[in-house]
């Protein structure tokens, strides 16, 4: 009964797998959990209410209000009563919807007041599932806190084959699982975590900089939080937002306040993960005034910033874990190895720009972590919320040794 006591509304679209929904429920309901089941219209046409209904032991809601008496179904509470969504078979049409807040059934305006963490699980055929506009609407579910679980490849309800089937019912029993034996791993814990690049200004108009978008450092601390920490996100100049309510954000600009910033919360904190990307030099003098072109040629003179990572190091209780991240284009594993012992770090996640999907910029990432008993636990390229997980993951098995 791992799910003993845990509120779940399952959510069920007009999909050929929205049978495999019926197993779902019956394994969450076996586990323990209190399920109350929301279908979309269209989804009545593949399974009938009356099976879900027989299965969660609660009755089916699917219009806003019952045919006979009036009785009006309150999105709101049972958005306030779930502890987690999951949106199974999830359609096209549906995430469409969601993205863009077409509120017109009650599954929709369900999801918009819940409180609780959504997961979902799409199902269609490949070529929906590869187009531009599904692509971006799942991009836009996961930059507001949504949790996608990928489809697997293989045999389609068209008779084609490749990526768009539903995870199956037990996969997904584990995935919620999951979440609830590790949403509490690090309550009471303190994260610091810093993001993005840093803007080392040359004149009022000019920088040295890198393309960093944040994502990544985003991406854990949104992970952390979800995990029950209490994260503070130092992030330099990009254009992202935080919605998670226990992640505490500052912003800055350049190296020295990033590590100023740095310096005057780590004594606080349990863990601090280095994912900023910051500039090793700045110029040594930054001009008040715009400069003119003058003349052929320019030159800059630089000097070394603060290495934010090795001062924390250099700090670091035996009650504290510290890690870095290495971005490296050739020697990979060396160097990181390097960085990890020259900086006092506990474990490193190395990424290298030969790997295609991987580094600055993009949405997905292909890392391999390295301990300091020189094990390498390497990984796929996947989305960087899941990449989160797997350093979150490793974090909380680093954390449990202290």
């Amino acid at each position: 009964m791992r799910l003993k006591g845990k509120h779940i509304i399952l959510g069920l679209t007009g999909s050929i797998a929205a049978y495999k929904a019926a197993y779902l429920l019956r394994g969450l309901v076996k586990e323990g959990a209190e399920v109350q089941v929301v279908m979309t219209p269209a989804a009545k046409e593949f399974i009938t209410p009356v099976t879900m209904s027989a299965l969660s032991g609660r009755p089916v809601a699917s219009e806003f209000f019952a045919a006979n008496d009036g009785t009006w179904h309150s999105h709101v509470d049972m958005g306030q009563w779930a502890d987690l969504m999951l949106i199974a078979p999830v359609t096209a049409a549906t995430l469409g919807k969601m993205a863009h807040g077409i509120a017109d059934n009650l599954l929709v305006t369900t999801y918009m007041s819940a409180k609780c963490p959504v997961y979902l699980a799409p199902a269609m055929d490949l070529d929906m599932f590869k187009h531009p506009s599904t692509l971006q609407n799942l991009e836009i579910l996961r930059s507001f806190g949504n949790v996608i679980l990928e489809p697997g490849e293989g045999e389609l309800a068209s008779g084609l084959h490749g990526k768009g089937r539903m995870q199956e019912p037990e996969q997904l029993v584990e995935e919620v699982v999951t979440f609830f034996n590790s949403k509490k791993k690090l309550l009471n814990k303190k994260v610091l975590v810093t993001a993005g690049p840093t803007f080392e200004k040359i004149d009022p108009v000019r920088f040295i900089g890198n393309y960093s978008s944040g994502k990544m450092g985003f991406a854990l601390a949104e992970e952390l939080a979800e995990a029950g920490a209490s994260v503070t996100l130092v992030t330099g100049p990009v254009s992202l937002a935080t919605t998670h309510p226990s992640i505490q954000r500052i912003d800055v600009e350049s190296a020295a306040e990033m590590h100023q910033a740095c310096l005057d919360l780590f004594s606080g904190v349990d863990a601090a993960i280095m994912c900023a990307a910051v500039a090793d030099y700045r110029p040594k003098h930054a001009a008040d005034q715009k400069i003119k072109r003058t003349a052929a040629d320019m030159q800059i003179d630089l000097e070394a910033t603060a290495d934010i990572a090795a001062s924390l190091g250099q700090l670091k209780t035996d009650k504290q874990l510290l890690v870095g991240f290495a971005l490296e284009t050739n020697d990979e594993k060396q160097n990181a190895l390097g960085k990890m012992q020259k900086k006092n770090l506990d474990f490193i996640v190395l990424n290298s720009l030969q790997d295609a999907g991987a580094g600055f910029g993009g949405n997905t990432n292909k890392i391999t972590i390295l301990s300091k008993d020189n094990n390498a636990q390497e990984f796929e390229l996947k989305h960087k919320r899941e990449v989160a997980a797997d350093i979150v993951g490793k974090l909380i098995q680093e954390l449990a040794k202290l």
